[in-house]
């Protein structure tokens, strides 16, 4: 199995069957960091969402898998994944991100849908 940790400690293989654990640091001035989980197992598809983890033990797991488990640090300033029972469906490159994973626009959009006649038929907020 070869997995890919998008920080610092590069590439690695590791026996199907066995454990392994990716490491993921983080800086951040929040009392109560949200790190996230992906996986990308093809440049044809996006990465897959696996879990994110809060500082207050609050979680969320996107697929049914009991192999995959993350804990965070905050004295460490980490979060690592453990993936056990290793397959060889889970060589892929593995990526952590910090709360919030996307940054962009932040203007609320509205979306007014007019009829023909110019009468409102929505206004969705």
């Amino acid at each position: 199995v070869i997995l890919t940790d998008t920080q610092p400690h590069g590439q690695f293989t590791e026996t199907e069957g066995k454990s392994v654990k990716l490491t993921c640091d983080y800086q951040t001035t929040s009392s109560y960091p949200v790190l996230h989980w992906y996986r990308h197992d093809s440049d044809l598809q996006a990465p897959q969402f696996i879990l994110w983890k809060g500082a207050k033990d609050n979680s969320f797991q996107e697929f049914n898998n009991d192999r995959f488990d993350a804990k965070i640090n905050k004295k460490e300033n980490s979060v690592p994944l453990k993936i056990q029972k290793l397959q060889l469906s889970d060589s892929a490159v593995y990526h952590c991100a910090l709360q919030p994973t996307v940054t962009g626009n932040t203007k609320t959009l509205y979306k007014n849908l007019w009829s023909k006649d110019n009468r409102i038929l929505h206004n969705i907020h």
